[in-house]
């Protein structure tokens, strides 16, 4: 029996918000759809996958999935039924089964794909779905007031996975495509006079949709609140030379010397720069700012890690704190690390409590010891906002 996996990942997520695809959203340092196709990917019963996404994440090269099967990426289309439609019209001509599965449920496991095959493939159609637990009202037709209570024993939430006989999946796509209308390929296969077999589903296998179900999906990941964590290190150093102003993150410190650099030779806020940067994957501070850029001639730090912290704002992340370590032999940071600690805070959109800077000498040793240089050492975590 040759089986192909079908997942839908082609939807905005509008309801949820945020700048990127929903399934490309991250949750415990993996994407919605790479959690998806991971699952049908260690699965014995899948021999390969068909993906299905927005036709900008569909042109070749723009989407990296890791497995080791054969897997395909195809545009969707204005509806969901398009884009499976989409993705049937890429499955192997050979497959005898087609699961149909949801990239915005991440939680699907091998079981639950295996148990839906194999319904599938004794009765034509089956889908995952799990028993209502509350007491179900239907609406009157004003939807103010209750028209009739349903007997809850006969209500059943609809998952995915859904898998089908590859004949009867055709033909609810072509009903489909005839201009018949449904929310999910089941709803199609039953109009086009197909029974459809009810299969155990799992309470845990959720679909993302509202920020609500983000959060409970994070905590099923185990991940911490406040979204996936990413950590960023940042390092910079530059020659002393007399006659230059020694400034950190805006504050000048009272000195004969300060750093020689092609902008301000701030070293504080450039090794925060990339260290936020670092933790985004977003290139480092030579790639966004580069020294044979006049534009950025004796430009001041604080307004590189502006730009640097919108650089990652744009790309899903927000700051939790930062730590940076100067190394300085003189003179001492310390009477001056509060309003660093407050003019990066500001910089940063985070509170002064959320940023530390600290002052190390390098006790006579190297160029930093003998005071010919300064350098800076930074860790930075961001989390992803979704």
């Amino acid at each position: 029996m040759y089986v192909v996996a079908v997942i839908a990942a082609a939807g905005q997520g509008r309801r949820l918000g945020g700048s990127r695809p929903k399934p490309l959203l991250e949750l415990g340092g993996r994407t919605l759809l790479q959690r998806s196709v991971d699952a049908f990917d260690r699965s014995p019963r899948v021999a390969e996958i068909v993906v299905i996404a927005p036709p900008d994440v569909a042109a070749p090269g723009a989407l990296s999935l890791a497995g080791t099967k054969p897997c395909r990426v195809v545009a969707g289309g204005a509806r969901r039924q398009d884009s499976v439609a989409n993705g049937f019209d890429a499955v192997a001509s050979r497959a005898d089964i087609v699961v149909v599965h949801d990239a915005a449920r991440p939680f699907v496991t091998e079981d639950l794909i295996a148990r839906t095959i194999d319904a599938a493939a004794e009765s034509g159609a089956a889908i995952a779905a799990v028993p209502a637990r509350d007491t179900v009202k239907r609406a009157a037709a004003d939807r103010r007031f209750v028209g009739e209570t349903l007997p809850r024993e006969t209500v059943y939430l609809a998952q995915t996975p859904q898998a089908f006989r590859r004949e009867v999946l055709r033909a609810a796509i072509e009903l489909g495509r005839g201009g018949a209308e449904g929310t999910d390929e089941a709803a199609l296969a039953e109009r086009a006079g197909h029974p459809v077999r009810l299969v155990e589903g799992d309470p845990r296998n959720i679909k993302i949709t509202t920020p609500d179900d983000l959060t409970l999906a994070r905590a099923l990941a185990g991940e911490p609140a406040g979204g996936a964590a990413r950590i960023g290190t940042g390092y910079d150093l530059h020659r002393l030379a007399a006659g230059r102003r020694l400034v950190l993150a805006g504050v000048e410190l009272p000195f004969d010397k300060g750093p020689i650099g092609h902008s301000d030779g701030d070293v504080v806020c450039h090794a925060v720069t990339d260290a936020i940067l670092g933790a985004a994957a977003a290139g480092d501070i030579g790639q966004h700012f580069p020294n044979t850029d006049p534009r950025w001639k004796d430009a001041p730090g604080l307004d590189l890690l502006s730009r640097a912290v919108a650089v990652v704002r744009q790309r899903g992340f927000s700051i939790d704190n930062v730590d940076v370590v100067v190394l300085l032999e003189r003179p001492a940071v310390g009477p001056h690390a509060g309003e660093i600690r407050r003019r990066m805070a500001g910089v940063l959109g985070v509170g002064p409590e959320r940023v530390s800077v600290k002052g190390k000498t390098n006790e006579g040793v190297d160029a930093v010891g003998r005071g010919e240089a300064i350098a800076a050492h930074a860790v930075a975590l961001l989390r992803h906002d979704g």
